[in-house]
């Protein structure tokens, strides 16, 4: 089979190369799935460039976390799967050197996620990284639900930062699924655009308005939940958020809290990350999500708020420099050609 793979870590265009390897099997408790989508996340540029999340596994790998395909064999003791049948997949390159830019992947039964036939693989391939982060970060509140499903969250509001981000977006679907009222902050009118095409109740443009003026316009008590994408706005966060809320951040970098805000607020803070939470609150992460899937709650496109940006399996390295560079939508490289 056709891998991606590098030695060392580096920029993608120097170190990103392509490798002829032998079928893997599926020993027990294993399922082998054909990848047809692998999906870019930052994190995955982040492991191939040498400063991603710490697992004890070094080079050489093969990249990307998250993909979509369709089962191809079955290990021992796997009885629930069928060869041919559509699926998601999650942190196939955490912990170990064979993530999903190759043509197959052997992971473990409990990563491999059914999602129905009339679901594209677009949606699957988005999954992982981006959903399973948002799911956290709307579920870490004390008292709050452990899993998300209809009606879970109504009542409350939930401001998610930078909305047309794939984390945002997946965010605002959610939340929206599990009857939040949502506002979502943007910087620019083609990304409120899409912060609104993906359900948000309230799209307010950072750059042209006074936020917290706005955000106190639409909802007298304060967000009950934020998700954060950037530790710079938790001076913000603080002044709005409603008392006893939660903040959730999910990006790294340095944060200086202004405690006595938090103080008279009682607000928590909380930092996630997707590969560490525990085991049951990432088993209710993806039976949520796959529920909402599977509803048709969680749907992909510019016209649900999250362009699709596609690379040929050759331009693996171009897909991961695109990633670096920003560009605003969910990067997929086409593995295979099954549709």
């Amino acid at each position: 089979m056709r891998s991606a793979v590098f030695h060392e870590p580096g920029p993608a265009s120097d170190v990103l190369e392509f490798a002829e390897r032998g079928l893997p099997l599926a020993g027990a408790g294993e399922v082998r799935v054909r990848i047809v989508l692998s999906a870019v996340n930052p994190t995955d540029t982040g492991t191939r460039a040498g400063r991603g999340v710490p697992d004890g596994v070094g080079p050489p790998r093969v990249p990307n976390q998250d993909g979509a395909g369709v089962v191809d064999a079955l290990g021992e003791g796997v009885t629930d799967f069928e060869a041919g049948d559509r699926v998601w997949v999650w942190d196939a390159g955490y912990g170990r050197a064979d993530g999903t830019a190759q043509e197959y992947v052997v992971l473990p039964r409990r990563q491999v996620v059914r999602m129905y036939d009339n679901v594209p693989f677009e949606v699957g391939a988005d999954l992982g990284i981006p959903a399973l982060t948002a799911h956290r970060c709307l579920t870490l509140a004390g008292g709050g639900p452990a899993r998300l499903a209809p009606g879970a969250l109504t009542g409350r509001t939930v401001l998610v930062a930078g909305g047309a981000g794939a984390v945002g977006n997946a965010a605002i679907q959610l939340a929206k699924w599990a009857g939040a009222t949502v506002l979502t902050t943007v910087s620019s009118k083609a990304k409120a655009a899409l912060a609104a095409a993906a359900g948000a109740d309230a799209v307010i443009n950072y750059r042209e308005e006074d936020v917290a003026a706005r955000i106190r316009e639409l909802s007298p008590t304060g967000p009950h939940l934020i998700v954060e994408v950037n530790t710079e706005n938790i001076g913000l966060d603080l002044e709005v958020i409603a008392p006893g809320g939660h903040i959730a951040i999910y990006v790294g970098g340095k944060l200086s809290v202004p405690s006595f805000p938090a103080m008279l607020k009682n607000a928590t803070l909380a930092f996630v990350l997707t590969y560490t939470t525990t085991p049951a609150e990432k088993d209710d992460a993806v039976a949520a999500v796959a529920e909402a899937v599977n509803a048709g709650a969680f749907r992909v496109g510019e016209e649900h708020g999250l362009p699709i940006i596609r690379f040929p399996f050759d331009q693996v390295a171009e897909a991961h420099e695109a990633v670096e560079k920003n560009v605003v939508g969910k990067v997929v490289i086409d593995v295979s050609s099954l549709r």
